[in-house]
């Protein structure tokens, strides 16, 4: 298991202690990929999930680019289509940088 996985696990498991519902992790398309699927409520939530070492280079918080932004609505949007799933959605982010875990909710 590689950095980025053992990060989305411990993402996962975060999530759930906060009351969470996991679906699906790393739900794959030619044009995106979602790193986990999560319910609270009736809000469906799409988790991104950044690790870093450090927080050099802009750490974990600033990786999420505008054009990254763009495929994670894509690829949000056809999974709701595919799954014909009508309800609020959101957009968070996991941000873990060495031992310090960050829960943003509604980044974008």
């Amino acid at each position: 298991m590689n950095q980025g996985q053992i990060a989305e696990q411990q993402a996962k498991r975060y999530l759930q202690q906060q009351g969470l519902e996991w679906i699906a992790s790393n739900v794959r398309y030619p044009f995106g990929e979602l790193d986990l699927v999560m319910r609270q409520g009736i809000s469906w939530v799409f988790v991104e999930v950044k690790y870093r070492s450090s927080a050099g280079f802009g750490g974990a918080l600033n990786a999420v680019s505008a054009k990254k932004q763009q495929r994670l609505r894509k690829a949000a949007s056809h999974y709701l289509q595919l799954n014909r799933i009508q309800a609020p959605c959101r957009f968070d982010l996991v941000a873990i940088e060495g031992e310090r875990l960050q829960w943003l909710q509604n980044i974008f």
